[in-house]
């Protein structure tokens, strides 16, 4: 599987799951408010932020036809695209100040760039990775732009195709992206448990040969501590601090005690998870006395013979192992041997 870092933290299989807190438009058009989202997100436990870049001219059109208006059974519907966007996004004059903070805070800041112009803005900001989000997998010139700055790129992989995945993959790694990782996506806002398709990680990960994760819009924290055990190695989730607040985005986002919950909960997770491993551990090993073992159940004298009705496998587990039960039967013992005697190999003759 391809390395995968950014700045200082090694992401992939064997490694501590990377969570990462979507900031979108849950700032409400407020400086302050996103550098609380920033603080509040580090303290319930996410290892980076993501922004997204564009300004509504970058992204659309300023128009009224029907096409720019928003009908197709989602939570803006009734809206125009253009001044959705103008709604949600985020004052790239913001940006730098919001990434110096959050490294203050040793977290990693990135964003999603959504034209050429971000790619460049964000280069001068420094950023270490690049988010693709889902909806411009399709777009080469863009994916070209990204991988063109040798950055790790973590691609969403929402509506896409597996013949649609290959070719953005293609397009990434042929034009320098050497370091990709894929989130498994259901662009759907929110989404409902059962169209998430968890399933799809593993394969993801086998058909590209690169770690994967999970960006998730369901409501709740079951279906990214699902992930997990199915090989997902980042987790991103939009954070908010209020959901009642309203915003664009605020539906499908986690307030801070949940998103709290969701951190602590992976944790647990990826500790349960562990390694392949049989036999006992540090942890049960004092266990290992209830196991049941071969012991003497009726009084023995010396020279009379080990039957079934003086001999039982039964708990605790410190006479011989229950398969020499055949081996013992039918031999005369050595010495007397109490009930109660747990049998030995010295006690048979």
């Amino acid at each position: 599987m391809n390395e995968f870092r950014i700045a200082e933290r090694s992401i992939g299989p064997n490694n501590p799951v990377y969570i990462i807190a979507e900031l979108s438009a849950n700032h409400g058009q407020s400086f302050e408010r996103a550098a609380e989202l920033i603080r509040v997100a580090q303290r319930a436990g996410a290892d980076a932020v993501k922004l997204q870049t564009y300004t509504p001219d970058t992204i659309t059109i300023d128009c009224d036809n029907a096409y720019f208006q928003i009908k197709h059974d989602t939570i803006w519907d009734g809206q125009n695209l253009y001044r959705l966007y103008g709604e949600a996004y985020t004052p790239w004059d913001w940006q730098p100040k919001l990434k110096a903070i959050a490294n203050d805070l040793g977290m990693d800041l990135f964003s999603t760039p959504f034209d050429d112009s971000a790619v460049d803005f964000l280069e001068a900001m420094y950023v270490p990775a690049y988010k693709v989000a889902s909806f411009e997998l399709v777009d080469r010139a863009l994916l070209m732009k990204i991988a063109r700055t040798g950055k790790p790129v973590i691609m969403s992989t929402g509506m896409a195709s597996l013949a649609e995945i290959e070719e953005a993959v293609r397009v990434l790694r042929e034009n320098g992206c050497g370091q990709l990782c894929l989130l498994k996506c259901t662009s759907a806002y929110p989404s409902p448990p059962e169209s998430m398709n968890l399933a799809t990680i593993p394969h993801l990960s086998q058909a590209f040969d690169v770690p994967v994760g999970l960006s998730d819009h369901t409501l709740g924290t079951t279906v990214p501590v699902t992930a997990i055990a199915l090989g997902a190695c980042v987790i991103e989730k939009h954070f908010t601090l209020d959901r009642n607040e309203g915003g664009p985005d605020s539906a499908f986002s986690l307030e801070p005690d949940e998103f709290r919950a969701m951190v602590d909960a992976i944790r647990i997770a990826e500790k349960a998870i562990g390694r392949v491993h049989y036999g006992g551990t540090a942890d049960d090993k004092a266990n290992r006395a209830f196991r049941r073992s071969l012991f003497i159940v009726a009084d023995v004298r010396a020279g009379d013979m080990l039957t079934q009705e003086n001999v039982r496998s039964i708990r605790p587990g410190y006479g011989l192992e229950p398969k020499h039960l055949d081996s013992v039967i039918g031999r005369p013992a050595k010495t007397d041997l109490p009930r109660g005697t747990p049998l030995k190999w010295q006690h048979v003759a």
